[in-house]
């Protein structure tokens, strides 16, 4: 037994988990490799040739790796539990007017639970895996997740849902580095071809990036049943008629098929009466947003008032607010502009670079505000 501890690591194939899971094998851990298969293209009805983590080529990259540094490696089939969570909760969030983060749902109830299921069943104390962000505890004893020392590869906004048993046994060797120096390390480690390896942003399960033709794909019929419903502006006033509003998204402006002489933007999207509401750029700030379905990490809750960078979306800046405690969960009342808010996208709420929890935004209107 190694005096570092047995850890589970997840490995899709690709640069990021393999250095991880050779790090910690440098470091002295007792490594067990693991590789999820979470979907299968052909379930999608896509053509494309399947990328990313589920694919046989990048099982056989992982597997290669653990075999010629010395450790175990497993693969994992957890499409049922992964089709049962996230994908069916993909499909009805956007029946319900919401834009899902599929990517927050996976790391959530899936992909970490699931480790920890089997790193208790192999007797391994931690799980790790490649995602840039630091884990830290706080002197109150709890665990949160802080962002990672690169900027542009920060993940820290995907994982404020997990718990504190799941934090308590991670590890996240990239948090400290740049992917500069994770390329180089996978060099040294004699892997040019994971050096060169392009990284797929797409959703893993919408290979070609269609998420409509996902929607139409999982709901016979939706198309025709969505149809004619109408574009509206911020005074109801009827502009023409859309092709149904699951097709649609907060902020979005291209692809509306309307010409009204200027630019506008999807700002709001009723499920009930099939309406998708247009406005000017400007119309997409909003100085409040509901936040539920919350998860706090660095505290086990907040005072009202209390000052946080709050971010909205992935490659968001954050924006400085101020949180307050309501039934159904934090209002988020923002100092600085927040520009196309989507319900069912994830707000994070961050001290400096802690993370001090998160929720889902909500598509119910917001009250008029009664704090100071």
């Amino acid at each position: 037994m190694s005096k570092k501890g047995k850890v589970l690591v997840a490995m899709s194939g690709g640069i990021d988990s393999t250095v991880t899971a050779l790090m910690l094998h440098d470091q002295g851990y007792e490594v067990v490799g693991i590789t999820m298969k979470t979907w299968d293209y052909a379930s999608s009805g896509s053509s494309k040739k399947e990328t990313g983590c589920c694919n046989l080529d990048s099982f056989n990259d992982a597997r290669m790796a653990a075999v010629q540094h010395g450790f175990p490696h497993f693969i994992l089939d957890i499409r049922d539990e992964f089709g049962d969570a996230v994908i069916e909760n993909f499909v009805e969030e956007y029946l319900a007017g919401r834009t899902p983060n599929p990517c927050v749902m996976c790391n959530t109830h899936i992909k970490w639970r699931a480790l920890l299921k089997r790193a208790d069943a192999m007797d391994c104390e931690f799980i790790a895996t490649g995602h840039y962000a630091k884990i830290g505890q706080h002197d109150n004893g709890r665990y949160f997740v802080s962002k990672a020392v690169d900027d542009l590869k920060d993940q820290s906004y995907v994982l404020w849902g997990l718990q504190q048993d799941l934090l308590s046994r991670t590890l996240l060797p990239l948090g400290p580095y740049h992917k500069t120096e994770i390329r180089q390390m996978a060099l040294d480690y004699g892997y040019p071809e994971l050096a060169k390896k392009s990284e797929s942003y797409e959703i893993c399960f919408v290979p070609d990036n269609d998420y409509r033709g996902f929607l139409k794909s999982k709901v016979p019929g939706l198309e025709q049943q969505v149809a004619g419903g109408l574009f509206i502006d911020k005074d109801g006033r009827v502009l023409g008629k859309h092709k149904g509003y699951p097709f649609y998204t907060i902020g979005q402006r291209k692809g509306l098929d309307i010409a009204l002489g200027h630019p506008v933007y999807v700002t709001g999207i009723d499920p009930e009466k099939n309406t998708v509401t247009l406005g000017e750029e400007a119309d997409l700030n909003q100085p409040e947003a509901m936040v539920s379905k919350l998860n706090w990490m660095k505290y086990e809750g907040v005072p009202d008032a209390t000052e946080a960078i709050t971010k909205i979306r992935y490659k968001d800046r954050g924006t400085h607010s101020l949180l307050y405690n309501i039934d159904t969960g934090i209002r988020v009342r923002f100092m600085g502009e927040a520009k196309g808010i989507a319900p069912g996208q994830s707000a994070v709420f961050y001290e400096g670079d802690d993370v001090i929890g998160g929720g889902i935004i909500m598509r119910s209107p917001v009250p008029a505000f009664s704090g100071s």
